[in-house]
């Protein structure tokens, strides 16, 4: 079985998104520069984008990131892409991008249970919104931390972290790649015992 990470840019301030994220704002207005390292590479870019691709066996997400990338600026269709995952409270009436999408409305252990069936020895990647990444962190289902820091302060948006009464989480890092466009942080989850 794969491990389970989670995968998300963050700006320097740690934001997800900027303001007024919506369907024709996905990353909130003035947030497109948090995904500057895929929209134009560089070299170093583009070989974590290939190892997050070679890794992955499926993909969680939330509903909100799912209504954004199944709206019409969302992405295109790409029937050899690994199966996604919605974790939502119901499903849509329609789907733009077709069967690739599953929707898991009993909760994220449910959901993390299917994705792994279908993923196989990959990885399961959560991919977000900022809200479900921190559900599986905060949970203890999360093996590995990817941030892909990009180098803006956007002063308000969506925040990856809240505020939490949980125990501390400890990470190790254990890679970092730099290029102009992001830092990427890669952490293993100190397995806390119980």
């Amino acid at each position: 079985m794969g491990r389970v990470f989670l995968d998300i840019t963050m700006s320097l301030d740690g934001f997800v998104t900027a303001p007024g994220a919506d369907l024709a704002h996905g990353l909130g207005i003035g947030g497109e520069p948090l995904h500057d390292w895929v929209a134009d590479p560089a070299e170093a870019d583009r070989k974590v984008l290939d190892q997050l691709f070679a890794e992955v066996g499926a993909v969680l997400m939330g509903r909100r990131t799912f209504d954004v990338i199944d709206g019409p600026q969302g992405w295109e269709r790409d029937d050899a892409a690994p199966p996604v995952f919605v974790v939502t409270s119901h499903r849509p009436a329609r789907v733009r991008l077709g069967d690739r999408f599953r929707f898991e409305t009993d909760g994220i252990v449910p959901a993390l249970k299917s994705a792994r069936a279908a993923a196989g020895a990959k990885d399961v990647v959560v991919m977000g919104g900022g809200h479900l990444c921190r559900q599986y962190l905060y949970a203890g289902l999360v093996d590995e931390v990817r941030i892909h820091l990009a180098p803006i302060v956007l002063g308000d948006g969506t925040p990856l972290f809240e505020r939490t009464t949980i125990p501390p989480i400890r990470l190790v890092q254990r890679d970092t790649v730099s290029t102009p466009n992001a830092t990427h942080l890669t952490y293993d989850v100190v397995r806390q015992e119980k």
